[in-house]
């Protein structure tokens, strides 16, 4: 029994152009529909999200899904979207990047049940890798004119572009190659529907035009709207680049703040498409933050749900206590809990300062933690006097001008957090 896919993910805001009769069609039976990921990295970033949970939501509507890593098409570069040709990666890479992807895939898809509607991976490299030019130019490339080609928005805008340096012959003929991946589908897998990002439909429609040319076949299209930020910026992006699915790439805590800070009309829309909360949930979530925005119950929830699906309960739970370091009551036993790269995400912009480990060995009086060796205020004087106002703590907890810093003090056996008041950290950092 199937459930009506497209009605979920049309109140998601999920569907940006559909093909008619795609609807009907997957009511009809279960299917098989593909999401394409070009293997550029050895991570998903978390502008793959919307296609991933397209996907989830396929399988979870009792269909068949396939997720397709394009080693072949990742050799090649997708001009939709691009104002420059991207820089081509070699095979070794890409098989890298790929057994990567699926590892991270696998946290949200059923690929080893025994259900009809397992989800599976396939790479085009595997049926593209043995396929001469002559036999691509004669078997596919004679089906498609120039004129449907040069008519696809992702060819005339990088065409019309000022910025563009034209487009090469191997950019041109990409959406040949996607268009074909839906034709081998189809045969291969008796899959009918091609899913992607709205900038996706031209080389989409090329694949169900290759079926309908050349097998006098039947496939559907459908696209998501590109995710966008109210405030203008970048979705997916910061100072400091993109937002990965690999911790060790952005940390759990990064993660999760990035989430958390979403603005109210944002996390309004993303927690509809980034996380699998029911209708009447959102609802009421929704309501409840317009109640009282400043508790920002919708940012906490999505911000919670994506960390937990992304990473695990536990790194939500660190991610949680790390942020209430800076933001709420904590001890030392909870900044002593984080590991090196959450403490430096967390103190990330505070000023720090190197001290020698013979220094804390030996022991450290507080005066000299403060100005002498650490700079942290500007001179002995202010700093007994900040310690008289009973103001400067070490690691969270308030302390006397007779304390001595030591070996005990360090958190992860390398630094040592110092506090003036409410907001002014400093970081020691033993060297």
């Amino acid at each position: 029994m199937v459930k009506n896919f497209v009605e979920e993910l049309t109140w998601r805001g999920m569907i940006q152009d559909i093909m008619p009769n795609t609807e009907a069609h997957l009511l009809e039976a279960m299917r098989m529909a593909y999401v394409g990921i070009d293997p550029t990295a050895d991570s998903l970033h978390i502008g793959h999200l919307v296609g991933v949970m397209g996907l989830k939501h396929f399988q979870l509507a009792g269909h068949k899904p396939i997720a397709l890593v394009g080693g072949a098409t990742g050799m090649i570069g997708d001009p939709s979207g691009k104002s420059a040709e991207r820089n081509l990666l070699d095979e070794p890479t890409l098989r890298h990047n790929q057994n990567a992807i699926k590892e991270q895939l696998s946290r949200f898809l059923d690929f080893d049940s025994d259900a009809e509607n397992a989800a599976i991976i396939v790479n085009n490299y595997d049926w593209m890798k043995n396929f001469s030019f002559l036999e691509f130019i004669r078997d596919v490339g004679k089906h498609i004119t120039v004129n449907y080609m040069m008519a696809k928005d992702s060819v005339k805008k990088r065409l019309s572009s000022e910025a563009s340096v034209g487009m090469s012959f191997t950019e041109f003929t990409y959406q040949l190659v996607q268009g074909f991946d839906f034709l081998h589908l189809y045969r291969d897998k008796k899959c009918t529907l091609q899913m992607g990002g709205s900038d996706q439909w031209g080389n989409i429609t090329t694949g169900t035009e290759l079926i309908r040319r050349i097998d006098s076949g039947k496939g559907f299209a459908l696209t998501w709207p590109l995710i966008t930020k109210a405030d203008g910026t970048k979705f997916g992006k910061t100072e400091g680049g993109n937002i990965w699915l690999d911790a060790n790439r952005t940390s759990p805590y990064k993660f999760y703040q990035y989430w958390l800070n979403t603005s109210d009309v944002d996390a309004e829309k993303y927690i509809k498409i980034f996380t699998f909360l029911s209708k009447e949930d959102i609802t009421a979530l929704i309501e409840e933050h317009q109640q009282a925005p400043h508790l920002r119950a919708l940012q906490k929830r999505l911000a919670e749900e994506i960390t937990t699906m992304v990473h695990s309960k536990e790194d939500l739970d660190n991610a949680v206590k790390a942020s209430n370091i800076l933001f709420g009551k904590s001890t030392s036993e909870d900044l002593k809990g984080l590991n090196e790269q959450t403490f430096l995400d967390v103190f990330d912009g505070v000023p720090l300062t190197q001290i020698n480990k013979e220094d804390i060995e030996n022991g450290l009086d507080m005066i000299a933690a403060l100005a002498d060796k650490g700079n942290f205020l500007k001179s002995n004087s202010e700093a007994r006097r900040a310690l008289k106002e009973n103001s400067i703590s070490v690691n969270k907890e308030k302390v006397k001008d007779d304390y001595t810093l030591t070996t005990a003090d360090l958190i992860n056996n390398k630094f040592i957090l110092l506090q003036r008041g409410k907001k002014n950290y400093f970081v020691l950092q033993m060297v």
